[in-house]
Order: C-alpha cells, then structure tokens, then sequence
C-alpha cells in the first residue's frame, strides 16, 4: 500500500468514526486535487459527512480542482442539500458554476439561482446567456479593471480591494469612464512604478482582445500563439465584458482534442469507460452504418469485375494490401490537414501549397511502394507482369488516396462544416473504392497479357 492510498484509508477510518476535527486537519492539508480523487472514490454515505464537515467554501474549491464527467455534476449537487449545494455555486468563480450548471436540467439551474446571493445569481445569469463554445461562455467577470485616471497608488488600493475575489492578478486592465478597454499593465510594472504616476501614462495601449461572440477555439490559439495568461473579452464597442485565462483553455484544448478524435475514430461523441454497452453502441452506431453502407459500394464495384477476376483468380490475392496501403496513405494525409487546420498553420499558408506538397508526397511514397511491391511480387509469384500491375495500382491508389486526405477536410472545411467529420474510416472507405477501382480497372484492360 503506497502513501496516498495509506492517506486515503486514514481519512476514510476518521470519517466512518465521526472524527471531524481529525479528519478535517488531515485533509485539508491535501491539494484540492487529490480532495477532489478521494471526493469520488468513497462511497454516497461517506460524502454525506464530507458535506456536513466541509463549508460550502471549501466544497467549492474542490469542486474547481477538477473536471467530473457531465453526468457526475447532476448526482453529486443532489447528493448535498439545495441550500448547500447553492452557496458552494455562489463561492465557485462564475465561469466555472455555468460550466456545472450548463450540464443540469433548466429547473434545477432556475433553483439554485433563485436561492444564492443576489450578486453571484447576477454574473452566472450573464454569462449562461452566451452562447455556447463562444469567448462569452468560457469567461469570468472576476478580474481586476483600473480606472485609466488613476495614479498608481490608488491603483495598488484597487487591486487589494479586488483581489480576494479576482481570478488572476498579474494583468490589471485599464478602462475608461465609460467602461471600454484603453489599456493593460502587468502587476510588476504596478509595483515599481512611482506611486504618484498616472496609470495611462504607464500602460500599454495596444491591447490584444476577443469579441465575446468570437470561438473558443479561436481564444485558445491568440493564448496559445502570444503566450498570454488572460485575454480581455469586449464587445462591439470595446466594452469589457471580461477575462478567458489559460486554464479555461486548457480545458478548451482538452475538449477540442478529445472531440476531433472521436470524430476522427467515427463516434459521435466520445464514450468513456463509465457508459454502458448500450449507451456506447448507441454513439457508435450511426457511424458505423453509414460506413456499412458505403461499404456496399466496394462489395458492388468488385462484382463488377467478376470477369476479370474469374480469369485471373490471383488478382484477388493483392486486393487488401492495395486498399490498405492506400487507406493508411489517406489517413496519413488527412492527419496532416486536420491538425493543420486546427493550429491554424494551413490558414497562415496557402491551401493550395499544402496540397501540392502532400501531392509529391504521394507520388514519392507511390513510386517507392509500388517498386518494392512489383520486386516482391516477381520473387514470391514469379510472374512479372502480374507484379507490375499490382505496383502501378499501388503507386496510383497512393498518389490518389494522399490528395484525397488532404483535399477532402479542406472541402468541408469550405462548406462551414467541422472538417473532423471527414473521420478515418471515412476517407478509408472512400479509398478502399477508388484503389479497387484502379487496381482491377487496370487488370481489365491488361487481362490479354497476364497469365491464366
């Protein structure tokens, strides 16, 4: 038993002998983190009494160490009393209560907000207005704003006025009368300038800042590309209206990766261990059946060709490692597209550069595979022509499959649709009829010359 499970088996023992102050000293001295670990492997009774020994406060900061699964919200505010479960909310930095209250039934939300303080009911109300996967609803209206008239040491009284309650203090932002962002100055610039300074006269203008209805995804990247620890939300007017920091975007990223791979895997949405069989058959098989249908259209093209492979039965041989080759050549492209779209690399590029690269890419690894084929296939077969033709559907299906991959997501990317849906057994399938297609078109019409 290693030292965490040890802790965790004192907490328990404190808890099931109703050894509040024991239990109390030892826990708190934990992370919110390895809080929030313990939080969900102990059973309902036992975090009963966590709720009864922990403020409201207290469970709100547990609650932010962390990111439960949708449905884990829902059960454990019912598992607390309404009223507890409102004030541990009203403690939560607003940003995070509307990210659990976005995942409870409207009249559960209507509920708690009608119970909490009237100021913290406000800010969440705001911001659950937002529309989802927007700047707007992934930011808090915690942050400290300066009065662009202020000196420097007024500024200071601001700042200890407003930081117990402000989710990050080393960007102050600076506003107007009118409350429109003019400026920005970092804490260290605060504190060594002279006290008797005007902030405008030390801040800097060229603040970089999203509109509110700007993506998330879009906020991830400005943070990700300028480093940056906050980034100021206005609206149409240069209003205010709040912060996005790093660590919302962290989650962001998280959510943004986690969906592109379920999509590129073919699930609608990613099923986690959690689901059941049924649940999770139900996310996948949409997916499936519209790739099982697609399917057919490979099983129809081959009967197409029954002829020729009826005269030529070795053919069928070579007919999974041509559509598998130019299926993990399509897959490798669209990989390629798809994180170039992502990072937004493919957008400071041009398009068709990408594509002309990823071009000479198939011809290069077609050229090569298919010479290495048409040599094992000579040496395992002896049978020269017959190597040749399954080295020039190889090297044709590559040289197609690879602008496929990266033409398709940039094509749906054009029609305003999530270029993630151009999935992998998607482009795969479509592969697996273009390289059949190839592979015994050319046997067709070559059949005269090879071997019966």
């Amino acid at each position: 038993m290693n030292q965490l499970q040890l802790e965790e088996s004192k907490l328990v023992d404190f808890l099931s002998n109703d050894l509040m102050d024991a239990f109390r000293e030892e826990f708190m001295q934990l992370h919110p983190y390895d809080q929030s670990l313990f939080f969900e492997k102990v059973d309902p009774e036992i975090r009963k009494k966590i709720f009864h020994y922990l403020s409201p406060k207290e469970m709100a900061e547990l609650f932010e160490a962390t990111k439960f699964e949708e449905e884990q919200y829902e059960f454990y505010l019912k598992e607390m009393d309404t009223t507890y479960a409102a004030d541990m909310l009203s403690y939560m930095y607003a940003d995070n209560a509307v990210d659990v209250l976005n995942e409870l039934g409207k009249d559960q939300v209507a509920s708690y907000l009608s119970i909490m303080d009237v100021e913290s009911a406000q800010e969440i109300k705001d911001l659950l207005h937002y529309e989802e996967y927007t700047a707007g609803s992934i930011m808090t209206t915690e942050y400290v704003a300066i009065p662009e008239t202020s000196t420097c040491r007024s500024a200071m009284t601001i700042l200890r006025n407003e930081a117990p309650k402000a989710e990050t203090i080393y960007y102050l932002f600076v506003v107007s009368e009118e409350h429109q962002l003019t400026g920005v100055i970092s804490l260290r610039d605060l504190i060594i300038a002279d006290e008797d300074t005007l902030i405008k006269e030390i801040m800097n203008e060229r603040v970089v800042s999203v509109l509110v209805s700007a993506d998330q995804e879009e906020v991830a990247h400005m943070i990700k590309d300028y480093d940056f620890l906050a980034v100021p939300v206005v609206d149409f007017e240069q209003h205010l209206l709040g912060i996005v920091t790093v660590d919302d975007i962290i989650d962001v990223l998280e959510e943004e990766a986690s969906d592109d791979y379920s999509k590129l895997a073919g699930v609608s949405d990613m099923d986690t261990f959690d689901k059941s069989p049924f649940q999770a058959a139900k996310k996948r098989l949409p997916w499936l059946i519209i790739l099982l249908f697609l399917g057919m259209m490979t099983a129809s093209l081959m009967s197409v060709f029954t002829e020729t492979l009826e005269k030529v039965a070795l053919l069928a041989v070579f007919i999974p490692l041509i559509s598998g080759t130019a299926g993990n050549s399509g897959t490798q492209a669209l990989a390629v597209a798809i994180r170039g779209i992502a990072t937004g690399d493919i957008e400071k590029q041009s398009k068709m550069r990408l594509l002309a690269r990823e071009a000479g890419t198939g011809l290069t690894t077609g050229i090569l595979c298919g010479i290495i084929v048409v040599g094992i296939v000579f040496f395992w077969k002896h049978d020269l022509v017959i190597g040749l033709l399954v080295g020039a559907a190889i090297f044709v299906s590559i040289f197609v499959a690879t602008i496929c991959g990266s033409f398709i997501p940039l094509l749906i990317q054009r029609m305003k649709i999530d270029p993630a849906v151009a999935s992998g057994p998607f482009i795969t399938t479509i592969n697996d009829v273009i390289s059949i297609l190839i592979y015994l078109g050319l046997a067709t019409v070559f059949i005269s010359s090879l071997q019966v």
